[in-house]
């Protein structure tokens, strides 16, 4: 269950997280109108595999994150690293109302989840695990921009949120803090 909430908040439909392919009603925006949805079509937001080609590499890059937000907790849970592109921006602005960081309720972030390229976009993610200290690591990455995406538990239960944050790497170690 975290595991397709996690990949929904990606917009990463994997195997584990399926999608209705659009068959249901269109997402909402945050005014309660049409979402906007990351372009299809030629323009400059839409997908291509080539605009992802540089994050299939190996690099000099590492991510070493810790999630801090309200004393929540990630352990056991999955963290995902999801390369920038122009199609990508778009997307977290969908999904988070924010291209840079934010933190929100799963059940939001998941209303707003369009169905489209989630497999295609999958393929470029890289995932690790959040450690008992709420600790994770990403390493051997090219220099680039990524979005680190994972789900808080609220201590004592409560509504789980999905937090992410813009990270640029750039040959070197980035210490993040996601809270």
């Amino acid at each position: 269950m975290k595991r397709t909430i996690l990949f929904a908040l990606a917009g990463l439909a994997l195997a584990a997280c399926g999608t209705d392919g659009g068959s249901g009603p269109a997402p909402s925006g945050p005014s309660g109108g049409p979402a906007y949805t990351p372009n299809s079509g030629g323009g400059p937001e839409a997908f291509r595999d080539s605009d992802f080609g540089w994050s299939t590499g190996n690099g000099g890059g590492e991510i070493d994150g810790v999630l801090t937000y309200k004393g929540g907790s990630c352990t056991g849970s999955s963290v995902v690293l999801a390369p920038e592109t122009a199609w990508s921006r778009a997307r977290m602005r969908v999904l988070y109302l924010s291209n840079n960081a934010a933190a929100m309720p799963v059940d939001e972030v998941q209303q707003r989840t369009p169905p489209e390229h989630n497999q295609d976009y999958a393929k470029y993610a890289r995932r690790a695990s959040c450690d008992a200290n709420n600790k994770f690591t990403f390493t051997g990455l090219p220099s680039g921009a990524w979005y680190v995406i994972t789900v808080s538990t609220p201590p004592g239960g409560g509504q789980k949120m999905a937090v992410m944050r813009r990270v640029e790497t750039h040959g070197d170690t980035v210490k993040v803090n996601l809270h």
